[in-house]
């Protein structure tokens, strides 16, 4: 039996899959890199950004400049993705946390609300050890 050729006319479409107007922006913002994640309100990554993609190396990540422009990065791809509006939750202690939240707005998307999610222990596990400089 032969094989059948395949055309170019009878190749499948990809269909670019549409997210909600709203979602949801995770900004996690460490002492060394800043990452931006945008979701759907159910928890679905539509796209996501850091520092590091953005193309800094190094120190220069953990810099507020390196996370304006990964959230700047993030907002354009999700606004691309069709997603309009976001409720933006920050992480961790830094630098980049508020120059994010601006960036994200420059970006094209309307912030909602912001919560701070960072997790703070009621007198939970013992601490490491202080450093000795």
């Amino acid at each position: 039996m032969a094989k059948k050729k395949r055309n170019s006319r009878n190749k499948k479409k990809k269909s670019r899959r549409k997210f909600p107007a709203e979602g949801k922006a995770y900004i996690t913002a460490t002492f060394n890199n800043t990452l931006i994640t945008v979701t759907t309100p159910s928890g679905d990554k539509v796209c996501s950004a850091s520092a590091g993609t953005a193309g800094f190396r190094g120190t220069r990540k953990s810099t507020p400049f390196a996370a304006s422009q990964a959230a700047r990065q993030a907002a354009e791809e999700a606004t691309n993705k069709g997603v309009k509006e976001v409720h933006v939750f920050v992480k961790g202690p830094g630098m980049g946390r508020n120059t994010a939240i601006k960036s994200l707005e420059a970006g094209g998307l309307e912030v909602l609300s912001i919560k701070d999610i960072t997790p703070i222990p009621h007198n939970g596990c013992r601490p490491k050890k202080r450093r000795r400089v």
